[in-house]
């Protein structure tokens, strides 16, 4: 008896250059388990394309007109059940960037990444993976943060306390797999995914990119190699 396939990995496209999105289109065309389902021009066109295609995730521009990509993903992410949204940026030290990893977008990619690993971007992202590993983020971070940096870490490590999970968590903003965590922590694998899921609902966070965000503002990774 024969395996039914798995069903292909929706994707929206939302960019403001027809150029670009036609490009994605065709380069998306290439991998037999993705499928564009829709395209988008602006980011108040977003929405209504969700809930008419229902995509696994959403490649989402910063800088598109009327609502931008920043916006647009954090009206997104605010829903229950939201696809993933992985942000196409020019800059890698965009602070919208992290504003909207903040808001739950699940990773970024240059706009010059190589198709290949746009593809494998989406396939992680649906897997509900992260698409950025935690020195990128540092970096990110590092290159962005502000005169708020001293409120962030004290708010952040306010939340953090709360947690009884918080080794858990740092492992998290180190990168860590559930396998990795577990064998550091001398814990199972499912006990490790239970303990990451208390963690993002006590946080009220929805991925693991938003735990690691938390963790590299309370300072508790300043530590760690980059």
């Amino acid at each position: 008896m024969s395996t039914p396939e798995a069903e292909p990995v929706g994707v929206l496209i939302v960019d403001d250059d027809p150029l670009v999105r036609a490009g994605l289109v065709m380069m998306l065309g290439g991998a037999p388990d993705v499928r564009v389902v829709a395209e988008a021009g602006d980011g108040t066109q977003v929405l209504a394309l969700v809930d008419r295609h229902a995509p696994d995730v959403v490649l989402m521009d910063i800088r598109v007109p009327a609502m931008d990509g920043l916006a647009a993903t954090e009206a997104l992410r605010a829903r229950r059940n939201a696809p993933e949204v992985i942000i196409l940026t020019t800059f890698d030290a965009d602070d919208h960037v992290l504003r909207a990893l903040r808001a739950g977008a699940a990773g970024f990619v240059l706009k010059d990444t190589p198709p290949e690993e746009i593809v494998a971007a989406i396939r992680r992202v649906a897997q509900g993976q992260p698409v950025l590993s935690p020195a990128v983020t540092r970096r990110l971070i590092a290159r962005v943060a502000g005169s708020d940096r001293d409120r962030r870490r004290g708010t952040a490590r306010e939340r953090l306390a709360l947690l009884n999970e918080r080794e858990v968590a740092v492992a998290v903003g180190q990168g860590r797999s559930n396998a990795e965590i577990g064998a550091v922590l001398y814990l199972s694998v499912p006990t490790v995914k239970t303990h990451v899921s208390s963690i993002l609902a006590k946080l009220d966070l929805n991925n693991r990119v938003q735990v690691a965000l938390l963790v590299h503002d309370a300072g508790l990774l300043d530590d760690q190699d980059s």
